[in-house]
């Protein structure tokens, strides 16, 4: 028995339309799947993105785990900066740029833009 893909992950928070409004209007995800007032979805190319706002789900401002791959960091990082949203400099690694920002609740959301090979 293998593991074939990542089933989905999940962010908890404390207000579904808050935090459906800053993942869908300042991210940019577009919700996808299910969605009701305790749980809705994202998906990112293929891999589903939850947010919900019941116990099993966690502290809010608890979760670290999502990463998404950015087209251009620095006018991503300009456009959320514009929406008086803090995200860090970027960091430099021999492959990529990291940068990092938190959600409503404090949840950590890192932004990652690999360089051209």
């Amino acid at each position: 028995m293998a593991v074939r893909e990542v089933a989905f992950i999940m962010y908890p928070v404390r207000e579904m339309e808050r935090s459906l409004a800053f993942y869908r209007d300042a991210i940019g995800l577009e919700p996808a799947g299910l969605a009701s007032e305790a749980w809705s979805e994202f998906d990112i190319a293929g891999t589903t993105f939850g947010i919900g706002t019941f116990a099993q789900l966690g502290s809010p401002g608890s979760a670290g785990a999502l990463a998404l791959e950015i087209d251009d960091l620095p006018a991503m990082r300009a456009r959320l900066l514009a929406l008086g949203i803090e995200v860090s400099e970027p960091y430099e690694t021999p492959i990529c740029w990291i940068s990092q920002l938190h959600d409503p609740d404090g949840n950590t959301v890192t932004l990652h833009q690999r360089k051209a090979t």
